[in-house]
């Protein structure tokens, strides 16, 4: 697929549900794509519990960076790939099994020739805030 845009890579993956590896294993699924932006939703249960009864952040963080990754690989040139430079992540509040579906939304703030920046929000079904991120993405071309 190194002949397609990022985008157009994205949306086969969407028609074809050829989801995220990592999706899989913690069971969320890339559900929009646009340019510059990305949706994922997820329904945490007590698989991704920490010790403490609640939803590990990890969780959150990777739903997060998944979103913010795939907002900047919407905008990728064919041939161009990303990585992740750095993540900040903010927790609101807490997750259980109870909070039910998530959504996290990611977008661009910043796209340039070597390095892309975005955020990320992660709401429950009532729009309530249970996390957000910034990230710093290296966009790499051959």
């Amino acid at each position: 697929m190194s002949d397609l845009s990022g985008l157009e890579q994205l949306r086969r993956m969407i028609a074809t549900d050829a989801q995220p590896p990592i999706g899989r294993t913690l069971d969320f699924s890339l559900v929009e794509v646009g340019d510059g932006r990305a949706v994922f939703e997820g329904d945490p249960d007590g698989r991704t519990y920490n010790p403490l009864g609640t939803v590990h952040g990890g969780y959150a963080a990777t739903l997060l960076d998944s979103a913010c990754g795939i907002a900047t690989h919407s905008k990728l040139a064919p041939g161009q790939s990303y990585t992740t430079l750095e993540l900040k992540v903010s927790y609101h509040r807490a997750m259980t099994a109870d909070t039910g579906p998530v959504r996290a939304e990611g977008t661009i703030t910043a796209f340039g020739r070597r390095v892309a920046f975005a955020e990320a929000k992660l709401t429950d079904a009532n729009g309530r805030l249970l996390a957000s991120a910034t990230s710093t993405l290296l966009v790499i071309t051959p």
